[in-house]
């Protein structure tokens, strides 16, 4: 079977990989991780053939007997050898009750280099964090991004081909469906979401009304990009009959961030220099989890489906992402690395001269000296330049590597 390589996470990881701390890739289910800790296997048994590399794949039958950390050493003694370079690879590790007792002694001793999957980030922020301490970075993979996708499905860059993204997202596994039957992608990934919500939601948050959750879920979908709040959650549900707390609100989508279903950004309020504590935004970590579950109509979700797509962007180049607030109004995306801020404005087309002034009038409010974009849909050919604000089409931006 042909494995593409995402060449980005390989490279990252294999950084780290001799540097004596534990590895740990997150993400949603079905993104890949899977695939990637094949290619690191690859990769280490072509850097070093005697290398001893245990490999279990806890969603395998043959490896369902390890079931607590107990059965994780047991499975291990014996399979360490004192003369080699050892590597442990355990796909799904939150999948072993009490994982990391077997893992924090592994890594004191320095027997083996780890490296363990997960798809739960409160499972893996407070058992890894807790027990390891500093000795372990966690490595996020997403699904596809735009240049990804055009790469799986062997597509040229063009409007057509950034339709079919913001319409399927980036589940890799698509690539060997097909995106001609919709019918079947759209099955697919309804399915994926249905895995998701029963290991990471019920199974492991404890969540047990189902329906409500996917309520929720379509209430957010609706609202990509929009400021949300607990209370706002619980009076729509009220409005569709369905009493439910902000308390309780706030757990269900606190249950979602942690199954990789959806990411919470924060307000941040650029002149006082720091971040609000209410009303924050939710953006899919998949675009196509997002439109099977509130639908995708392009005359309705065009610009929720654009701000999605860039955040995702921005994310996957290694920014913090925050929503901007300002007196005069909201910029839609902060973005920080390495100490330095980028300002980003989204609109779907800049049709006349009062949306222009809309759209670049807050980010020319911000008087210090870091870059500024507006992006929209507009089919321009290069970026424009407007009173010192750089102006990219969507597709500009997902093509590039910085800003």
């Amino acid at each position: 079977m042909e494995i593409i390589r995402r060449d980005t996470y390989i490279n990252h990881i294999m950084r780290y990989i001799d540097k004596g701390v534990m590895i740990a890739i997150t993400g949603q289910r079905r993104v890949g991780k899977s695939y990637i800790l094949r290619q690191l296997v690859r990769d280490i048994q072509e850097k070093n053939p005697e290398a001893n590399i245990i490999y279990i794949n806890k969603e395998k039958k043959k490896f369902a007997d390890i079931r607590t950390d107990d059965d994780l050493s047991a499975y291990l003694e014996g399979k360490i050898e004192e003369d080699k370079d050892n590597y442990l690879l355990i796909d799904e590790v939150q999948d072993i009750k009490g994982f990391e007792n077997t893992l924090r002694s592994l890594n004191a001793d320095e027997e083996c280099r780890i490296i363990v999957t997960g798809s739960n980030a409160k499972m893996l922020s407070s058992e890894l964090s807790t027990y390891l301490g500093g000795r372990y970075i966690d490595i996020h993979i997403q699904s596809l991004s735009y240049r990804e996708f055009l790469t799986f499905h062997s597509l040229e860059d063009s409007q057509e081909s950034l339709e079919k993204y913001l319409s399927f997202g980036g589940l890799p596994h698509l690539y060997r469906l097909g995106l001609e039957n919709e019918d079947m992608v759209w099955e697919y990934i309804h399915n994926i979401y249905n895995t998701i919500v029963l290991k990471d939601v019920v199974e492991r948050e404890g969540l047990r009304n189902v329906t409500l959750f996917e309520n929720i879920m379509r209430f957010t979908g609706d609202n990509t990009g929009q400021l949300m709040s607990a209370t706002s959650i619980s009076k729509y549900l009220k409005s569709q009959k369905i009493d439910l707390t902000p308390l309780t609100a706030i757990n269900y989508l606190r249950s979602a961030g942690n199954a990789y279903i959806v990411n919470k950004v924060q307000r941040y309020d650029i002149h006082g220099k720091k971040l609000l504590e209410s009303n924050d935004k939710y953006y899919f970590e998949d675009l196509g989890l997002r439109n099977s579950l509130a639908g995708s109509d392009r005359t309705k979700d065009i610009e929720k489906l654009m701000e999605n797509a860039a955040f995702l962007h921005l994310k996957d180049l290694g920014y913090k992402v925050f929503v901007g607030t300002l007196p005069s109004g909201e910029i839609d995306f902060v973005a920080e690395k390495n100490g330095k801020t980028a300002y980003f404005q989204i609109a779907y087309m800049l049709t006349d001269e009062k949306t222009m002034e809309r759209e670049f009038g807050n980010l020319l409010t911000i008087k210090d000296n870091y870059p500024k974009y507006v992006i929209s849909m507009d089919p321009i050919s290069k970026p424009k330049d407007y009173d010192g604000i750089t102006h990219l089409s969507l597709r500009q931006m997902l093509t590039k590597d910085n800003f």
